[in-house]
């Protein structure tokens, strides 16, 4: 579905991207980890079109994006820290971005059920706690079915019963047949969730494995020791 061919990218002396070629296929959750630094921002970035590589090509389901847009319609994007015009409420942002995202399909409102935004309607922006602002940038990432979501630290800010109902849908998308590509540095948040790794340093790829694989390779379970004894072993 996406496949990442050999891309680079530099800003000024920071080589942000080394190289990096990665295939990420429908139905799969996958983790996208490494230091703060590693070009996970910057990988994102690129997949979205907001950054242009300096080398190397990006397909979406075997297109290339290059001067291309219209292939962003099929992705739901949830940003780290959502930013919003503070004088508008939440109903109105979210009726703003179905006029704008407007593609005959019908909207999912799981969400905005499930964290009683309706009741919160008249909110506005500027007034809204960071975790009232996820469940705003949640709901608007799944709102348009569409087939890649890409997370970025999607729990961070949640409270745990926010945090579980938001987990539980990335799992329903995912047996839907959907590509959910997720960055997080709360490893412990991601193991009943994803289903491959991409580890990421200095800007390169240091691995793609499935999470079946890595258990095996490392015999631990849980994601956090896993990767911290591929890393440990690197080093040594």
């Amino acid at each position: 579905m996406i496949t990442i061919d050999n891309i680079s990218k530099q800003f000024g002396k920071l080589k942000a991207l080394d190289g990096v070629s990665v295939m990420c296929d429908a139905a799969q959750s996958v983790a996208l980890i490494g230091p703060n630094g590693s070009g996970k921002t910057t990988l994102i970035k690129c997949i979205l079109g907001m950054v242009v590589p300096d080398s190397g090509n990006i397909l979406f389901n075997k297109k290339n994006i290059a001067n291309e847009w219209k292939y962003r319609e099929q992705i739901g994007y949830m940003p780290q820290i959502g930013r919003y015009p503070d004088n508008m409420t939440i109903g109105q942002v979210i009726d703003m971005m179905k006029d704008i995202r407007y593609n005959n399909t019908a909207f999912d409102e799981t969400l905005i059920e499930a964290f009683s935004l309706k009741s919160m309607y008249h909110k506005r922006m500027r007034t809204l706690s960071g975790g009232t602002r996820q469940k705003v940038s949640a709901s608007l990432a799944f709102l348009f079915n569409p087939q890649v979501l890409i997370l970025d630290e999607p729990t961070a800010g949640l409270d745990p019963v926010a945090s579980e109902i938001l987990k539980e849908k990335i799992i329903d998308e995912k047996k839907k047949g959907k590509l959910v590509l997720i960055t997080s540095h709360i490893l412990s948040e991601l193991d009943d969730l994803i289903t491959e790794v991409i580890y990421m340093q200095e800007g390169k790829l240091m691995f793609h494995k499935s999470l079946h694989q890595l258990h095996v390779d490392t015999g631990e379970i849980k994601l956090s020791k896993a990767i911290a004894k591929v890393m440990l072993n690197k080093v040594a």
